[in-house]
């Protein structure tokens, strides 16, 4: 059984350690989500993840395990009439457990609870099983990219690389609704 609530203070080194662990070095290996083999450095650190608190139109949602382990995340930030997703995260070994969709169906659940037009990402574009993982949960290519950021915070490119951003309308759901998926 899993529980997903908002992320405290607290919670920073733990999702730290677990951001990093997904997207970055071997560890990430073990899933399907690594960033390995296209960038080096970290994905997110204290001072990042303490401003992503803070910030007013922020909400950073954790997913834990019966026993309190941290085994997933997913950052929201509201932006005008839509909401962004970012930073959606599972532990590698917990992957292909139905986390990654929960956290996904709680940002769905939150964007129409918040009155949003739609949910909006931005996924790194040669990552074609990520992006075909969101299409079948309902997202879609809007035609848009967007540069890739030089802030090496964010990690150092292996190559040239670009976002192409992604939206699923949360038009004609309710606030209760059972998010497809």
């Amino acid at each position: 059984m899993i529980s997903i609530q908002p992320a405290s203070p607290r919670d920073i080194p733990s999702l730290v350690s677990l951001v990093n662990s997904a997207y970055r070095g071997d560890s990430s290996r073990k899933g399907w989500t690594t960033e390995a083999d296209l960038l080096d450095g970290q994905r997110t650190d204290r001072e990042s993840l303490t401003r992503v608190l803070a910030d007013p139109d922020s909400l950073l949602l954790t997913c834990l395990m019966d026993e309190g382990t941290l085994v997933g995340c997913v950052h929201l930030q509201r932006q005008g009439e839509d909401l962004y997703l970012g930073m959606l995260t599972v532990s590698p070994d917990k992957q292909g457990a139905g986390i990654g969709k929960s956290l996904l169906t709680a940002a769905e659940v939150h964007a129409k609870a918040s009155h949003c037009r739609a949910l909006t990402m931005t996924v790194i574009s040669v990552r074609h099983e990520l992006i075909a993982w969101y299409q079948r949960h309902g997202y879609t290519w809007t035609g848009e990219t967007k540069p890739f950021p030089t802030d090496v915070k964010f990690g150092q490119p292996k190559e040239p690389l670009e976002f192409v951003v992604l939206k699923k309308s949360m038009t004609g759901m309710q606030a209760g609704d059972q998010v497809p998926g």
